[in-house]
């Protein structure tokens, strides 16, 4: 789309809050608990990301603006829900303001390493199939066509009959469902609790635009990106040791190369552009 939202920190904040309260309750089986719990996810980032296209109908409502105004709503709800005296707080201590463990059933199953140490569990293959999904959706389906028409430009997708808000819509509610997803994965792979504390310092959804842009929006691209983005991420703050980089600096370090990165990828728009510039005033030079 040629206007972007940056709602997907709320949307994933929404996606890890709906599995904590389905997620609590123990089930018969595990695959029904587990797929509750992330249809839960989904359903909840795509009605949070909708409501940014449902207010840009009548009102003309920016989604920028809008899903900015979301986020913040997300992070005082999820203060609220799991915050001293909030309906969602641990039963077991009244002090702590985080919510209860996820029953076991619910916990997604680890299939490469110690499930105690956050081994790599089956939410590997469900990101994998959502990036196949997202591929096909995007160019091998009507809906795809219109959403890629629509971004490209909206005055001609208007004129060749393509309702350019429902796509809107249609757009916003498909990348909340996603980010959704993301939270829900996290909340059942490895956090299995969500509390206050962890509102403040999470920023997966910040650094999906970062990923977009670096795989320039495609479904192989953006795969490749969040391994890079989330190796940085854990390589950094996890696999080193003081005696390989000071600790003050691993945190920082992931920033830095993260900043890095986004520069380099968006100067070839830079270069681009004095090459341009550059070859137009040469062209000005032999005329004259």
């Amino acid at each position: 789309m040629r206007d972007v939202h940056i709602g997907g920190q709320g949307q994933y904040f929404v996606g890890s809050t709906l599995p904590t309260g389905s997620g609590t309750r123990s089930r018969d089986g595990a695959f029904p608990h587990i797929l509750l719990a992330i249809g839960a996810a989904v359903v909840g980032g795509a009605v949070w990301a909708g409501i940014a296209g449902v207010l840009k109908r009548p009102s003309a409502a920016h989604e920028v603006i809008s899903t900015i105004m979301l986020n913040w709503i997300a992070i005082w709800v999820g203060t609220y829900l799991f915050g001293d005296g909030g309906p969602l707080q641990n039963s077991a201590n009244k002090t702590i303001p985080i919510s209860n463990d996820i029953a076991g059933s619910a916990k997604l199953p680890v299939f490469w390493g110690d499930k105690d140490l956050q081994g790599l569990h089956v939410g590997f293959f469900v990101a994998l199939a959502a990036l196949v999904l997202f591929w096909l959706v995007l160019n091998r389906t009507t809906l795809g066509y219109e959403v890629r028409a629509v971004g490209f430009n909206p005055e001609a997708a208007a004129y060749g009959g393509i309702n350019v808000k429902k796509n809107l819509v249609r757009t916003l509610a498909i990348s909340g469902a996603f980010a959704g997803l993301a939270g829900g994965l996290d909340m059942l792979g490895y956090l299995y609790r969500f509390g206050v504390s962890d509102i403040p310092v999470s920023s997966v959804g910040f650094l999906g635009i970062a990923v977009a842009l670096l795989g320039r929006n495609t479904a192989v691209g953006t795969g490749l990106g969040a391994l890079l983005f989330g190796a940085l991420l854990f390589g950094t703050t996890h696999g080193l040791s003081s005696n390989v980089i000071q600790p003050e600096l691993a945190g920082n370090l992931t920033y830095m190369i993260q900043g890095l990165i986004v520069l380099f990828v968006g100067a070839d728009v830079l270069i681009l552009y004095i090459w341009n510039t550059r070859r137009r005033l040469r062209r000005k030079a032999m005329v004259a």
